[in-house]
């Protein structure tokens, strides 16, 4: 088999050019989709690394602008998918069908708001649809039957499954619960969602253990921890996204 990764990159972390390079490193690492986050002050699934990235994209200066700026630029260096990753303030100061349409022009695949949840999620499952833009449903193991349900009725193409409740970064373990829990996500409306799994995955038997589970394991808290304690962020996270992967059996990375 062989195994597909969804890599989290923070936007101008730790600063503009550098988040290009690093998206350049992802890529050529094996990268099979990108989700480009759009800092936030005040996250809610971030865990610590994320936080500290998200910290310094704003203190430099940061904007939604120069947000879908380094969007372009990165979706028009490959064909990989970028999705966007951001929290609903950002969506709704902007007005929610303007933002969507502006990651669509931008070379967006999808956008990707864990605190909108659907029927909470101020239209914004409706007009991406509209768009042809992939808004992906986020969902614990903690979530309530009638919050899968109400998932499961979008019938989405893509669903991002979490390992664990809480926030990014802690490890975590794939046991038989959180297999149980990804069955019952791929198996939500007419069987062909895509399933991201992630949250604490960090090491190549992690991506091992979970690869078979999904569609792609997204890893996001790892990478931003290469890139702090690098010179070469390039490098640095092209290495890790290769051991990553190096467990994994099989021809290269798939890509959608």
């Amino acid at each position: 088999m062989s195994a597909r990764i969804m890599a989290h990159l923070v936007a101008c972390y730790p600063d503009r050019a550098a988040s290009i390079a690093v998206a350049h490193g992802l890529i050529e690492g094996g990268a099979s989709y990108l989700e480009l986050q759009f800092p936030f002050s005040d996250p809610t699934a971030d865990g610590p690394d994320i936080q500290a990235a998200c910290a310094v994209a704003l203190a430099s200066g940061f904007t939604v602008e120069e947000g879908f700026s380094v969007l372009r630029e990165i979706a028009g260096l490959t064909p990989v998918p970028v999705f966007v990753m951001t929290y609903a303030n950002l969506a709704f100061t902007r007005g929610i069908p303007r933002f969507l349409k502006e990651c669509k022009e931008a070379g967006a695949r999808g956008v990707i708001a864990p605190d909108l949840p659907p029927d909470y999620d101020e239209g914004l499952f409706e007009a991406a649809r509209s768009l042809d833009l992939a808004a992906v449903p986020v969902v614990s193991p903690s979530a309530s039957e009638d919050r899968l349900r109400r998932t499961e009725r979008l019938d989405p193409e893509y669903v991002y499954a979490t390992l664990r409740a809480g926030t990014t970064g802690a490890a975590t373990r794939l046991d038989d619960g959180a297999i149980s829990f990804l069955k019952r996500v791929r198996a939500m409306g007419s069987g062909a969602t895509k399933v991201l799994g992630g949250f604490g995955v960090s090491g190549p038997a992690q991506v091992q253990a979970v690869a078979p589970h999904v569609h792609a394991v997204v890893v996001g808290s790892a990478l931003v921890r290469e890139i702090a304690q690098a010179g070469n962020p390039h490098e640095a996270v092209r290495r890790k996204m290769e051991e990553l992967l190096s467990a994994v059996p099989g021809p290269s990375p798939t890509r959608p």
